[in-house]
């Protein structure tokens, strides 16, 4: 297998460039695969969008050091579970991270600033895994604009949601998850997932139209 050590070194032979100064690396479809984390990564300091994905990596690890990451790419993966984020958590706000075997939201919450989640092609057996990320937000204003969404059109809500700070996890992709197995269709799994996080403004590459946070209220959990 190879070590992220190796990997990085590949990368500065390949590019020319110092990792340590570098803002973007590239260590995915490593040949033999990358199956772990290694300290290595944390002389990185520089980094702002790190991807592993295309490798056999099955748990995550330390990302300490790393202070100004703000992408971490790693789909196409054999994790398990997400963990080991909170050395990132000031920084990070994207996290790609599809086509793994994660079964739980759980080790998210810590990202205060993230934006940005894609993890379709995983094993999401519940919608109720998204509640792992109320503490994105904050958890008495998403109470409050949860009863709003009862009685306010959509451009009331944005308001409120503004006013509420309610503007960092903007963007989700859920597609191949088993909790969409939950739903009718695809329209009412876009809307259990809004009911949950009415933040969002994209769903699985879809922007959120205003009739649907109004019709999203009928799958609220108060």
């Amino acid at each position: 297998m190879t070590t992220c050590t190796q990997a990085i070194k590949k990368w500065e032979s390949r590019t020319g460039q110092n990792a340590t100064e570098a803002s973007e690396i590239k260590l995915c479809c490593q040949i033999p695969p990358l199956s772990k984390f290694d300290k290595t990564l944390g002389t990185l300091k520089e980094c702002q969008q790190l991807s592993l994905s295309t490798n056999t990596i099955d748990r995550m690890g330390s990302l300490s050091g790393m202070s100004k990451l703000k992408i971490l790419s790693i789909g196409r993966n054999n994790l398990k579970k997400i963990e080991k984020l909170e050395d990132v958590a000031s920084t990070l706000e994207q996290l790609w991270i599809s086509y793994n075997q994660i079964s739980s939201l759980e080790g998210i919450a810590c990202c205060k600033k993230l934006t940005t989640l894609y993890m379709s092609n995983n094993t999401i057996k519940s919608f109720s895994e998204l509640d792992h990320l109320v503490s994105l937000i904050n958890v008495h204003g998403k109470q409050f604009l949860r009863l709003i969404h009862f009685i306010l059109i959509a451009i009331m809500i944005v308001t409120i949601s503004k006013k509420a700070g309610l503007e960092k996890l903007k963007d989700v992709l859920f597609l191949g998850n088993p909790m969409y197995d939950e739903a009718t269709d695809k329209v009412e799994a876009r809307l259990r997932v809004l009911a949950r996080l009415p933040q969002v403004t994209k769903i699985d590459g879809q922007l959120v139209k205003p009739s649907e946070i109004e019709a999203s209220t009928q799958y609220m959990v108060l």
